[in-house]
């Protein structure tokens, strides 16, 4: 199924804020509802697309996910996105319901670290340091914002509600007070120490612990590790992103290693105990007589770990057999001499070669 476009569906840019979020949801379902569109199923449809697409962009936490997944997960989905509190806002719009004022306390935002590991640490496994900046809560304030010893003021433009009411024709619409900014309270003595922002910029120093089988790409999510939340709200989240450096010799395909493996044509014919390469040293690899370019040759168990698994890849080698450019005497002697030897023996593909191009020309 193909990700929704909330922001299309409510006609916003990404970078909207949340009072153009909910002038844009308002408007759209003012025309839309139900109620104005008696029978209208297309109506219908539209009033639950901008509602669904509101109630994921007008949450922190869901428009961060959105934003940065292309979807909301979770127990319910998307489905779980609240609706319940979607219609009180279209109604408290509508007519000027009485909510309240708005609670300060949010989420902290969620952070990303891009972390560069080698193919070897993804097959052992790997327990790092890293050094997060980040906002924590400030110490001198406790996250209040407020200057320790004095108290925020009630706001004298709406009395502490968060919302004045403005009349539009018969509607009564309900809108964030632009003196305290739908707070209800005004700080008049920010905390020194961080401004009133109620956080302050550090480094945090965090053990991650990376399992073995891990691949590129792959996210690890700390819970609770991204910023503080504002005012007493719950921290963010850190997701810790990998990538796998490229290997010199070996590619990864899944728990697989697949290698080259040049051979000399005498080697491919009449077979050979070679020295291989494994992601941990070295092992023997035996080469069967009458070994083919491009036949694949394999050593079972010594690929990756699995992920959620038990066992191991394999570590495979593609063959190659490599022409000699250059010959001594002796070497174009014993060649021609190969050669005349071979004059009347075919190998199976150069005998369904020859039938096909037989046939192709009618010979």
């Amino acid at each position: 199924m193909a990700a929704k476009d909330y922001y299309t569906a409510l006609g916003v840019p990404r970078n909207a804020d949340d009072a153009a979020l909910k002038k844009a949801y308002r408007h759209l379902a003012r025309a839309c509802h139900p109620d104005r569109n008696p029978g209208d199923k297309a109506a219908e449809e539209r009033f639950k697309e901008i509602s669904e697409a509101y109630a994921v962009l007008s949450d922190p936490d869901k428009r961060a996910q959105y934003d940065r997944f292309g979807t909301v997960a979770g127990p319910g989905g998307v489905g779980d996105v609240g609706f319940g509190s979607i219609f009180e806002d279209l109604f408290e719009g509508f007519f000027g319901g009485e909510r309240g004022r708005r609670t300060r306390a949010r989420r902290g935002e969620d952070l990303r670290y891009d972390l560069e590991i080698s193919l070897e640490e993804t097959a052992e496994g790997l327990e790092t340091k890293l050094q997060i900046p980040r906002l924590e809560s400030c110490d001198a304030c406790r996250g209040s914002g407020q200057e320790p010893g004095t108290q925020p003021e009630t706001c004298g433009t709406c009395r502490g509600q968060g919302q004045v009411r403005r009349n539009q024709g018969f509607l009564t619409v309900a809108m964030p007070c632009p003196t305290c900014r739908g707070e209800g309270q005004i700080n008049r003595h920010p905390c020194k120490a961080c401004r009133g922002q109620g956080r302050q910029p550090r480094e945090r120093l965090l053990k991650v612990t990376i399992p073995p089988g891990v691949e590129d790409g792959n996210q690890l999510r700390l819970s609770g590790e991204g910023e503080s939340g504002l005012l007493g709200g719950p921290a963010g989240d850190l997701y810790v992103v990998l990538h796998v450096r490229p290997h010199e010799i070996f590619v990864r395909q899944g728990a697989h290693l697949l290698c080259e493996l040049p051979l000399t044509f005498p080697q491919a014919a009449l077979g050979d105990e070679v020295e291989v390469p494994v992601l941990k040293g070295k092992a023997r690899l035996t080469v069967p007589p009458g070994t083919q370019p491009g036949q694949r040759l394999v050593l079972r168990g010594k690929g990756m770990p699995q992920l959620r698994g038990r066992g191991r890849g394999d570590a495979v080698y593609e063959v190659v057999v490599e022409v000699p450019t250059r010959l001594t005497a002796r070497q174009r002697e014993l060649l021609e001499e190969l050669q005349r030897a071979s004059q009347d023996q075919t190998g199976p593909r150069l005998a369904s070669f020859i039938e096909r191009m037989k046939k192709l020309f009618g010979t």
